[in-house]
This record gives C-alpha cells, structure tokens and sequence, in this order.
C-alpha cells in the first residue's frame, strides 16, 4: 500500500513520513520542492502543490490514503479549492484521508462531509514545537524567557504524537467521520514551562512576565502586524477551554502515551543551548 503525505517537509509531515515508514508502508512525499525534501531513504519524493490540484495526479496513482494539511503557500492561507481537491483525489481512487486542521471547517473540509472518502480531522492544540519558535533565540543568548500570562495553561501536543495518530488512521481505517482533538498527557503553565526547559538544558532560565502592553510593544518591535498581535492577546491571554483540557485522543488511537512537555524539551535542549 502506497500513502501520499502533503505538507511533507513541515513540522509535522516530516513526522507522519517517518511514521508510515515504522509502520512498513510505502510511502511518497509531496513538497513545491522536491530538491530541498531532505527525506529519509526509501521516501518516494515528488513535486506538487494544494493549491494547484491537478499537479496532484501523478502523485496519486496507487495511492490509498492521503494525509493532507488545510492551507497553501508560505502564508498559511486557508485552501479555497476544496471541492476541486476532493474531486481528484475521488478520481484517483483514494480512500482514507486525514486532514490537519484546528482552525474553523474551510471548504476543503465541507467537501470532505459531503463526498465518499473516509476522511478525520485531526485537531491539535497548541504545538510542543512552537517553543522552539518562540523560546529559542531569547534562552540561548540571553537565559530569558520575556512573555505575558505566566499563568496561563496548556495542554501542548508533541508534534510526533500528531503524527503518530495520522499514520494510525490512514494505515488502519475505521476512523471515517470523526474528528479528533490532540493534546499532550497534562495542561502546563507558562512558568512550568519554564522550569522544565532549564532542568532539560542544564542551566538557569530567567522568567519575566510582560504586562499586555510590554507583550505587545514586543511583539510590535518584532515586526508583527496588529492582527498577529491581536490573535496572541486573545490566544494567549483567553486560551479556549479546549486549549487547557486533556483528552486522551493520543493512546487511545495509538495505544501509546502521549509524550510530555518535558520529554520533547529533552529531545530538543540542544536547540536552546
């Protein structure tokens, strides 16, 4: 069986491709540039683009599951050719597929409801990875972490843990129609956050918390534009319940423990040293 993973070389493509793999499938991996995929061996590595559906049908031939993500391009922007999508991938013959997901349905998921594919969403909240992103640069050249809402709770996900589940439901089936939220095995604050990052990297880290408008003197001077900031206030600031609550989506499609914060931190201290 051949599975097809878009959004292949992203934070969690790269995951469900080596996923797949464990699991003795083969697998192909779609990027806009195949020459930078940097996959492991063994991955069929192919050109094309969400947001240009035809370019799709080669890649397709023989496949049967899909994972796919819900935007296009670098600016993350929501696909808008949803039906034209899920017509291709009917015509080729694919059956399961898995959407990565988390914002509001768009039209690829309405086009997924209304068609014959045995489609999941898969709903992370926030990622483990994104404090790479946010922490790196700030703990490695100044021991500092400058963020409002120290208090706030969230029950982050391992991005390998999303994968984990994409590669279950695709290579299984049996999951058609639902839609999955995945969180990490415990909600943790910002300050613990914190601690646990400096046990992992072996030194010291300074928390200083930011009132909103040092957060967002901040976020302005980091070139963020006002909608940007605007989100993190209310993201941060008003987490959804859904944001802090654990669910145990991750074992029990998987019949693995979620991995925690502190483990990822683990995996990772080296890119904050």
């Amino acid at each position: 069986m051949t599975f097809l993973v878009t959004g292949a070389t992203g934070t969690v493509g790269r995951h469900v491709v080596t996923e797949l793999l464990e699991a003795g499938v083969q697998v192909r991996a779609l990027t806009r540039n195949p020459a930078k995929a940097d996959l492991p061996a063994g991955v069929e590595v192919v050109g094309g683009d969400l947001a240009d559906p035809s370019s799709l049908r080669g890649a397709l031939k023989g496949v049967v599951g899909v994972h796919l993500i819900n935007f296009a391009g670098d600016d993350y922007a929501p696909l808008e050719n949803g039906d034209k999508l899920v017509e291709v991938l009917a015509e080729a013959g694919v059956e399961r597929v898995t959407v990565l997901g988390g914002r509001a349905d768009g039209p690829l998921e309405t086009a997924l409801a209304g068609s014959t594919l045995e489609w999941t969403l898969l709903n992370p909240v926030e990622f483990m990875s994104n404090t790479l992103q946010w922490w790196a640069d700030s703990v490695r050249y100044q021991g500092v972490i400058r963020e409002p809402y120290g208090e706030r709770l969230s029950a982050m996900v391992h991005e390998r843990d999303i994968a984990a589940v994409a590669a279950t439901v695709l290579v299984e089936g049996g999951h058609g129609g639902r839609t999955y939220t995945l969180t990490g095995p415990e909600a943790v604050r910002t300050t613990e956050k914190v601690r646990q990052l400096s046990e992992a990297i072996g030194k010291e880290i300074r928390f200083e918390e930011l009132t909103e408008e040092q957060a967002r003197e901040m976020w302005a001077g980091f070139g963020m534009g006002q909608d940007t900031i605007e989100f993190l206030v209310d993201a941060l600031g008003n987490t959804p319940e859904v944001g802090y609550t654990v669910v145990p989506t991750v074992e029990e499609v998987t019949g693995r423990k979620a991995r925690s914060f502190a483990q990822w931190a683990g995996e990772n201290a080296a890119s904050f040293r």
